[in-house]
């Protein structure tokens, strides 16, 4: 088992907003300016894809839509179509702040997890792992949904901020194919938007808060998670 495990300790502010490629042009050059690059952006955008699990209600994806307070998803995360980092995460939303936890895993792990085939977890000491596994035997959770997009991300240390633009969202249809290059691949929505997300602890800094035009509203409701899995639900109903 891997060890190399990741605890976001203090809960952070995450908001979210949909806005045209306009607005993303003017809001680069301003961010530029103050805010460095993600180390991971050595070559422009890079590319982000998740296999998000659920339980047999879908709990993950209807506590989201009706905002329930508390609730958590789990995912599993690699870069660029290569499994040479591959995390295993748990996101946690208690209103309106965030908490993650990750453990980095193997490909044999991943494989495994995505395999439905649990039991390995039995012989784990990490505790985000053991929690999952009560997740498979308690509530049935299972691979649900495949998201890919092209991530833009900046950083600055004042208050840890982290602000990203996600590009050309995409899921895929009864594919769980997490490191398969070419997997076939549909859009997640016919107008495709940028969805910017704002990241910090505590209070944003003025200076950065200055740069974002009010006209940036209103906040995204529903997270890329929701967006693609509700696309996979209507394809399958129609």
């Amino acid at each position: 088992m891997a060890v190399t495990v990741e605890k976001q300790t203090q809960l952070r502010h995450e908001v979210k907003f949909e806005i045209d490629k306009l607005e993303h042009q003017i809001l680069r050059r301003k961010l530029s300016i103050i805010l460095k690059p993600d180390p991971n952006m050595r070559r422009g955008p890079y590319n982000v894809r998740s296999l998000y699990f659920d339980d047999c209600q879908n709990s993950a994806l209807y506590q989201k839509e009706a905002g329930i307070f508390r609730r958590k998803k789990y995912r599993v995360r690699i870069y660029n179509h290569s499994d040479s980092y591959i995390k295993f995460e748990k996101k946690a939303k208690i209103g309106q702040y965030m908490l993650k936890e990750n453990i980095r895993i193997t490909r044999n792990e991943a494989d495994r997890l995505i395999a439905r085939n649990y039991d390995f977890l039995t012989q784990t000491k990490n505790q985000l792992l053991r929690d999952f596994y009560v997740e498979t035997r308690c509530n049935l959770m299972r691979p649900v949904s495949l998201v890919e997009y092209e991530r833009e991300a900046y950083i600055h240390p004042v208050g840890t901020v982290r602000v990203t633009f996600d590009t050309g969202l995409r899921t895929a249809l009864g594919c769980y194919g997490l490191f398969k290059e070419n997997a076939c691949m549909m859009t997640a929505r016919a107008q495709q938007g940028i969805i910017l997300e704002v990241k910090y602890n505590e209070v944003l800094p003025k200076f950065i808060r200055g740069l974002f035009p009010d006209t940036i509203k209103p906040k995204l409701a529903i997270g890329k998670f929701v967006i693609c899995r509700n696309q996979q639900m209507n394809q399958r109903g129609a």
